[in-house]
């Protein structure tokens, strides 16, 4: 397989869904003329034109809640937040809105609308630019959370999202747009909800998404120079969470360690923790550990950035906590 950027990948997504269904469509702030904050979108307008890549004001409710009724209407559109914490300002129509529109109206009218851009932490942004809400979203009836840890991954759930008859919050990472992975050409779709086992294991399961993939799997590499085999799952989707994979996993190596970059109060890692405890307990040979970010705000500084959210020697860390090998 050729390698792309995981920018490249996500925009080879939307460019072959574009292609094959004249109802999708993209827009956001600078996503045409600009080639989109991160060049996600790059030559997207020039191809598709400016009907259906276009850009929007700095309205982020506005611009939502017209990606809404474009769904209703019987479009697909992708809506890019130049990041999910300005998606706070249209929350009124992602949660109330778009998440609630089929049960409200009695399947009379379903949401087939993405909306994607970069959560969490990324680098020197400041508090306000570095927040991650994959639980907010994830607590949202009627919503679908998918957030990848590379580029085939972008690629395969992007298109998947696409065809969705749900909205869907489609959640990347300013850090991961430069990486490059193998992808596949053409069609290539991944199930949406289905975790992946990147690496086997048999002494402790850890799980995690998103770019604290890159955590866990390094974290992975350097215990197996201590003889400590983790099994790593990558959730791939963290509403639905595939449960299944970490339950099966768990009764294997009977400890779990979850990374997850949001703070430590109602995380998603908490959910995964409790749903393991519930329904695997008798497989437990010691408490699930969570590695998260400090319960702080994020700094600019780079030295309480590397302080504050989950690192590779906390992870280990947490690992041995629960192992019990030297």
């Amino acid at each position: 397989m050729r390698e792309l950027q995981f920018r490249e990948a996500l925009r080879e997504a939307m460019s072959e869904e574009m292609r094959r269904d004249k109802n999708v469509f993209l827009m956001g702030e600078e996503v045409a003329e600009y080639n989109g904050a991160y060049k996600v979108s790059q030559g997207m307008l020039d191809e598709f034109g400016p009907e259906r890549v276009y850009d929007t004001p700095i309205s982020e409710l506005g611009f939502a809640g017209l990606g809404v009724g474009a769904a209703m209407n019987g479009l697909r559109p992708i809506i890019e937040f130049m990041t999910f914490n300005f998606s706070l300002v249209a929350i009124d129509q992602l949660i109330n809105s778009a998440a609630k529109m089929y049960a409200m109206s009695g399947g009379a009218y379903s949401v087939p609308a993405v909306f994607r851009g970069p959560t969490g932490n990324a680098g020197q942004l400041g508090a306000t630019h570095s927040s991650n809400f994959e639980n907010w979203f994830a607590n949202t009836p009627g919503l679908k959370v998918i957030v990848p840890s590379n580029p085939q991954d972008a690629k395969g759930l992007l298109k998947a999202a696409i065809r969705d008859p749900d909205p869907i919050i489609f959640m990347e990472s300013e850090l991961m747009y430069s990486d490059k992975g193998p992808v596949p050409e053409g069609e290539y779709l991944l199930p949406i909800g289905v975790a992946d086992v990147v690496r086997k294991g048999d002494d402790v399961t850890l799980i995690s998404f998103g770019k604290m993939m890159k955590v866990a799997n390094e974290a992975a590499e350097e215990l197996a120079k201590e003889g400590i085999e983790a099994e790593v799952i990558d959730l791939r989707t963290v509403r639905p969470i595939d449960y299944a994979a970490c339950v099966e996993s768990l009764k294997k190596t009977n400890r779990a360690v979850v990374v997850e970059e949001a703070n430590p109060i109602a995380a998603l890692s908490s959910e995964i923790a409790y749903h393991l405890q519930r329904h695997a307990f008798d497989y437990l040979d010691a408490p699930v550990v969570r590695v998260n970010s400090m319960d702080v705000p994020l700094s600019y500084s780079p030295t309480y950035i590397e302080a504050t959210i989950p690192n590779v020697k906390r992870t280990i860390d947490a690992v041995k906590s629960v192992t019990y090998k030297k």
